[in-house]
């Protein structure tokens, strides 16, 4: 059965000085983030944007996908951090998300350098969120253990 979620934004005003706040609308674990354009293109001031929400997603999505992988690869992970920075700009003058870069460090006994790197590249071919990517943004990995 499909999963679906789904978040609401409710915004007023024109673009550069209009305003918005984001919800969760499935989970309410949050509710009511502030949202400008400025936080897009400027500094976020305490507000967030949808490329740091999607920076989010794929972070989140990445870190459970690469535990599943490692643990089916035999080396459950004691602990993994992993940061997304999504990188938006303008391209042919157009406002764009042209990259999304993960780095991960990860606790995981048992396992050899090499084998961490395979399935690090291997998870960020699999993981959902780099699939819905893929094709439009440059993706990449960066993996270590610790």
């Amino acid at each position: 059965m499909a999963a679906i979620r789904s978040a609401t934004v409710k915004w007023e005003g024109n673009l550069a000085s209009g305003s918005g706040e984001v919800s969760a609308a499935t989970s309410r674990a949050f509710t009511a983030l502030p949202v400008t354009w400025a936080s897009r293109t400027e500094k976020p001031e305490g507000r967030t944007s949808p490329e740091e929400l999607l920076a989010a997603a794929h972070a989140s999505c990445y870190s459970m996908a690469f535990s599943g992988d490692l643990t089916k690869a035999g080396s459950p992970p004691e602990r993994l951090e992993v940061t997304a920075e999504v990188t938006f700009d303008r391209v042919d003058g157009k406002w764009t998300v042209i990259s999304s870069k993960l780095t991960v460090r990860g606790r995981v006994p048992g396992i050899d350098n090499d084998r961490f790197q395979a399935i690090a590249q291997q998870t960020n071919d699999g993981c959902p969120i780099s699939r819905a990517l893929v094709g439009n943004v440059a993706l990449s990995v960066e993996a270590a253990l610790e």
